[in-house]
């Protein structure tokens, strides 16, 4: 099977994808609140990509015009995520506030 050309230059274009731990440690209370602020830091990085990508693009500095839509296209959909997680956040808090003791 042939590999497709010029998926190096794509690879190397984007930042390393991160992982963040789903759970944290035992002991650690603000795992939550890590995980959600290296969301939002992951999030900024993506969009940080994908505007200098697009710079890049529209100033013809760009030979492979694929890698500013993949990176455009993973902020897009890491930025729908974040604010998906945001809402039902919010709508977990409200549903909480209207129980009553």
């Amino acid at each position: 099977m042939s590999s497709i050309p010029g998926i190096g230059a794509v690879s190397a274009a984007l930042p390393p994808a991160t992982t963040t731990p789903a759970v944290a440690a035992a002991g650690d209370d603000s795992g939550f609140a890590s995980s959600l602020a290296g969301a939002v830091d992951d999030l900024r990085g993506l969009q940080t990509t994908a505007n200098q990508l697009s710079v890049a693009a529209v100033t013809g500095d760009l030979d492979d015009i694929h890698s500013a839509m993949i990176a455009s296209t993973r902020a897009a959909v890491t930025l729908e995520l974040v604010s998906a997680v945001r809402n039902k956040g919010v709508d977990a808090f409200n549903e909480i506030m209207r129980m009553q003791a």
